[in-house]
């Protein structure tokens, strides 16, 4: 059994799309990144590739690379999945926690888990997601 951890912390920022869990939700400001910067993703993604000894997420696509340029997050953890699942690796568990004071993220919890278990191939009943 393996374990990881991930962390992200991105600022708010006017004329931005916020995205959390893959869910664009209402709000007056998005978060500032390269990508589209859905931090519970990016966390999720670090946690992945550290519990698989693969590094973290920047190592595998960079800041730097135009090629990850507003990146969809979902889009990388499925490449992650596709990582682990070379390695015969198999998420049985994820557990998240959304830290934000706005906006509210419970209404948008039951469709975070849904994007996260189609993205690794695993049933909602293992992705707990608190908000």
């Amino acid at each position: 059994m393996r374990i990881g951890q991930g962390l992200d912390v991105h600022a708010f920022a006017a004329g931005r799309r916020l995205k959390i869990g893959g869910v664009e939700i209402p709000h007056h400001k998005g978060l500032a990144g390269h990508s589209d910067a859905d931090v519970l993703l990016h966390a999720i993604c670090d946690a992945l590739l550290g519990a698989a000894g693969l590094g973290d997420i920047g190592q595998h696509y960079p800041d730097s690379d135009p090629a990850f340029s507003e990146i969809h997050s979902r889009k990388l953890l499925r490449d992650v999945a596709q990582k682990l699942a070379a390695l015969k690796l198999t998420v049985v568990n994820l557990d998240a926690t959304i830290v934000a004071e706005a906006p509210r993220m419970a209404p948008h919890v039951k469709r975070m888990i849904g994007n996260i278990a189609a993205d690794l191939g695993i049933a909602p009943a293992a992705i707990n997601v608190k908000a």
